[in-house]
């Protein structure tokens, strides 16, 4: 029997060598007013006055936020939905509905992931895995996540008014969508050159209002993970990204990281530390899937069109629990992918 083709595609044990280029075409974020009030404000494409977004319900809402996302970041990549042969999509809800309900009108063949708030970057590096593997042209990433409708799932509804505690983090509202091609484009934001797949971290904590010290452990691994299998060093890259540690998360990763002989000092940067400043009481940062994503879109990806960045690391992080596996007094296992990213040369 030949030899598996995919071997040409493995490095080391977790990660992918990107052998011919994934561009990132276009790009899109929309955010919430909360979002729409902090530093990166003037960095989204659009923010919602209105949280419901014209909508009768926070689900609708958030689905909502997905379907004008995509299709901004369909227009600015000069195609139509037609033009799109795959669409990955992913939420925080249960059975994924906000992606189901926002997306249907599309009528793009849909692939549905779950990754917790790592969502974006998995859904990132199975599309760009699709396009490597000469199977589309172009492929949609899409992920979004909402305050309200995701403290009505994992927590409290808003009408409790439970206390939060300060290792909690705030769920982002917002929704950030990608056009990946296979072709060079004039106007590319990004490349993508390698991916590291993660794989489920569990130390047994089960503090839902302390995610960031759940999926720090994770992330730890991930990166170590990829460090090995590429060969590199924190040195190599010009800033390493987390999806959505906060600040208690930021802290537990940098000593864990610390402790294998990596020093990320002055090289690491939170998404959902960067989404919000010290005046808006989101106590440790923000989380969901719609951080990584916004943030990608509207600050990440902007840096490395503007050369300030060459490469970075790109590491979304996710909580892996359910209302029900918390009540039943389970542990909250965390996961993390890696995308390397790359200006476009």
């Amino acid at each position: 029997m030949d030899s598996w083709k995919g071997a040409f595609f493995e490095q080391g044990r977790q990660s992918i060598k990107i052998p011919v280029p994934v561009y990132i075409r276009a790009s899109a974020s929309i955010a919430g007013s909360k979002e729409g009030d902090g530093p990166l404000g003037d960095l989204f494409d659009m923010v919602g006055v209105d949280d419901k977004f014209g909508s009768n319900t926070w689900e609708e809402a958030e689905s909502t936020l997905q379907k004008e996302t995509l299709q901004l970041a369909i227009g600015k990549a000069g195609l139509s939905g037609e033009d799109i042969r795959f669409l990955l999509a992913g939420d925080l809800l249960a059975q994924s509905m906000a992606s189901s309900f926002g997306l249907a009108s599309f009528q793009i063949p849909l692939i549905g992931l779950y990754g917790a708030c790592s969502t974006c970057g998995l859904s990132l590096a199975m599309a760009a895995a699709l396009i490597v593997g000469g199977m589309a042209q172009y492929v949609a990433s899409v992920t979004s996540s909402h305050f309200a409708s995701a403290e009505k799932e994992f927590r409290y509804p808003l009408g409790y008014g439970n206390q939060r505690p300060l290792s909690a983090t705030w769920t982002v509202t917002g929704s950030g969508a990608f056009i990946l091609s296979s072709l060079k484009g004039k106007k590319d934001r990004a490349v993508i050159t390698g991916l590291t797949i993660g794989k489920i971290v569990d130390l047994g904590m089960k503090d839902s209002m302390n995610m960031g010290a759940c999926m720090a452990p994770a992330a730890s691994s991930l990166i170590c993970q990829h460090f090995a299998d590429f060969g590199r060093t924190p040195e190599d890259y010009d800033q390493i990204i987390t999806g959505d540690l906060g600040l208690v998360g930021q802290r537990v990763l940098l000593d864990m990281l610390a402790e294998k002989g990596f020093d990320l000092s002055g090289k690491h940067m939170d998404c959902g530390i960067e989404i919000y400043d010290e005046k808006q009481d989101a106590h440790a940062g923000g989380s969901g899937c719609g951080c990584s994503a916004v943030v990608l879109s509207a600050l990440i990806l902007k840096k490395l069109e503007e050369g300030e960045w060459k490469r970075v690391l790109f590491v979304p992080t996710g909580a892996l629990l359910s209302k029900t596996s918390f009540n039943e007094g389970k542990s909250i296992p965390g996961i993390a992918h890696a995308l390397v990213l790359e200006r476009c040369s």
